[in-house]
């Protein structure tokens, strides 16, 4: 997962794992994504990623009384998110000092798994799902494919991350089939409505994060309040049926046309391993609202990459971002509302100002007129059954390395 971009071969604390990295590898102990995993017959379980394998916790901590190593037997990460920053904290430094000292070569021997040989499972119980519209530049080009004659962004988008609730129970790991919905679409020209599968499949290049460290009903959490309660980030592909989506949007917005899978990558990045991928936002104008203030920057410098069957068709930035993360946090519990440990709340759509950084084939095709080719000469304007779609990205880490997300996948099949 993930080789396209690694990190850098003159990195040096990429090599004092004993654990064997493999040069370039963006998956180093900068990094030490969680995830959900199963050996061979055995049950799924909490491990870290280092290199091109998984250690699992609970077998790593199992002589370490400092440690509680039973949140780590489970087959979720939502016990271990819940535990806080501290926790998180310990847990990773012990995670170094493990895989840093030969002294634990032998004992950590059978906690150590190849990463070919083991199973990813969805790494969190999801809780809530929440998907937000932070991107300016997706906004707009949304706004002037489907309002030509209007202004592009609608008067309240530079006033708050404009977002929609989700369904939980369709968010699923990275390879998971994609079975193309069916639905209602009326098209323009079309008098009356019909149901069928959906002719316009299409992708969102997104970033997700986790809530670990619940918050109380009746409370706001501040923008200053993120670190505190978002344990990581992944990689989200939040697939939508455009047809369906533009005949029920009106005036509820988003349903069955996104409804059916939200997919994520199998690790979520702590944030300890993206202090040196945080940057400002762009500048905001108007100037938000108090409680949207940031007084610390938590947008995230990511490069991303969305592939078709293998070629890579655009290259999103999450910089270019127009609200951060914690402003999202922000926003969505403003109200009174509360977070739950498993909580998952994703970007939207990451687009960039040019061309080749549109993160939907929505935009990218500008809604179909211009079909894209691809290397095998076939062209798309729409995901045809078959298709495989992979998203990645990387961002800065410490000592002038890359931190890895791994990948995102699924395969659309058939209605």
């Amino acid at each position: 997962m993930g080789k396209e971009r690694g990190g850098r071969k003159d990195d040096r604390r990429v090599n004092e794992t004993w654990v064997p990295i493999p040069e370039g590898s963006g998956f180093g102990l900068q990094n030490l994504p969680y995830g959900v995993f199963a050996p061979a017959g055995a049950e799924p379980r909490v491990g870290v990623r280092i290199g091109d394998h998984v250690l699992d916790l609970a077998a790593a901590f199992a002589d370490q009384p400092e440690i509680d190593n039973d949140v780590f037997a489970r087959p979720s990460l939502n016990a271990f998110m819940a535990t806080g920053p501290a926790a998180w904290t310990s847990v990773r430094t012990r995670i170094v000092e493990l895989l840093t000292d030969s002294a634990h070569r032998d004992a950590l021997g059978s906690a150590l798994h190849p990463l070919d040989e083991v199973t990813l499972h969805l790494p969190i119980e999801v809780a809530d799902y929440v998907d937000f519209y932070a991107s300016e530049h997706h906004a707009t080009n949304v706004g002037r494919i489907f309002r030509p004659d209007a202004t592009p962004l609608l008067p309240n988008w530079k006033h708050l991350p404009v977002g929609y609730h989700g369904r939980s129970g369709t968010v699923v790991v990275s390879d998971t089939p994609v079975v193309r919905p069916s639905g209602q679409r009326k098209a323009p020209s079309d008098d009356t409505p019909s149901f069928g599968p959906s002719a316009k499949l299409d992708v969102e290049v997104e970033v997700g994060f986790v809530v670990g460290v619940p918050s109380t009903l009746g409370t706001p959490l501040t923008t200053a309040d993120f670190a505190g309660h978002v344990f990581g980030a992944c990689l989200v592909n939040d697939w939508s049926a455009r047809d369906i989506q533009a005949w029920e949007y009106v005036p509820l917005g988003p349903f069955l046309g996104k409804s059916f899978a939200t997919s994520i990558s199998p690790w979520i990045v702590p944030l300890q391993a993206l202090q040196d991928a945080r940057t400002p936002v762009p500048p905001q104008d108007p100037e938000p609202m108090g409680y949207l203030t940031e007084h610390e920057a938590w947008n995230l410098d990511l490069d991303l990459a969305l592939e078709l069957n293998g070629d890579v068709v655009a290259r999103p930035q999450y910089r270019e971002m127009y609200w951060s993360p914690a402003q999202m946090l922000a926003h969505m519990t403003v109200n009174g509302a509360s977070v739950r440990t498993g909580d998952l709340y994703a970007s939207g759509t990451v687009s960039g100002p040019e061309k080749q950084q549109r993160g939907s084939l929505l935009e990218l095709t500008w809604n179909g007129a211009e079909h894209l080719t691809l290397a095998d000469g076939s062209t798309r304007a729409f995901l045809q059954d078959g298709d495989q779609v992979r998203i990645t990205a990387t961002a800065p880490g410490a000592d002038g390395s890359r931190i890895d997300f791994g990948d995102v996948t699924g395969r659309v099949v058939r209605a």
